[in-house]
């Protein structure tokens, strides 16, 4: 899915936009606004999300819809097809930023997850993920699941499938390594939510 972000007061998203602090070695930016267009639908459609500390994620706070073909009615049954948290999950890898650097260092150079991901839509390159799976418990470790867990709860989506992804690791393994991320103290700030099924 293609979008185009912004901050909420319309400038371009860059690292000195990201000023919330979350978990140790996460920056984000507040709040963004996130548009695309659905060609299949004939919506454009523009979103305002910001970073709830008490959700752990990016909420959306507002929507408008508009049609971009006199063929279409933005009504209920159109846009309710739209999928709104996916606009969210492809939006916010461009609003969450780290730095390889010494964070104090004014000169530290700060990417966006989206900057890091590479063509085969991985966070990680192969060498440093399977670095961090064969050393035992580390820093390197804690770092990465910080990462990653942060990078998919921001967006409302599933960390340990992300992880199992990145790292090549069982669900298990990945559920542990959260377990233990958590309690070290690195995930503050970051929630997942599994949907639970309607009631019948």
């Amino acid at each position: 899915m293609k979008v185009q972000v912004r901050t909420a007061e319309g400038a371009a998203v860059s690292s000195g936009a990201a000023t919330q602090r979350v978990g140790s070695a996460l920056r984000v930016v507040p709040a963004f606004v996130a548009e695309s267009t659905s060609k299949d639908l004939g919506i454009h459609t523009a979103l305002t999300a910001r970073y709830s500390l008490d959700a752990g994620r990016y909420v959306i706070q507002s929507v408008t819809n508009t049609a971009t073909r006199d063929d279409v009615e933005a009504n209920y049954p159109t846009v309710a097809k739209l999928g709104l948290q996916g606009i969210v999950q492809a939006a916010a890898p461009h609003c969450i930023f780290l730095t390889l650097d010494d964070e104090s260092d004014p000169r530290a150079d700060w990417l966006s997850v989206a900057d890091l991901t590479t063509a085969r839509g991985r966070i990680l390159p192969p060498a440093v993920a399977s670095e961090v799976v064969r050393r035992g418990v580390g820093e390197a470790r804690m770092d990465t699941i910080e990462l990653l867990y942060g990078t998919a709860a921001l967006a409302g989506l599933p960390p340990a499938r992300l992880i199992q992804y990145e790292l090549g690791i069982p669900h298990r393994t990945a559920s542990q390594w959260i377990i233990d991320a958590r309690k070290a103290g690195r995930l503050v700030g970051m929630n997942y939510n599994a949907g639970r099924p309607a009631r019948r």
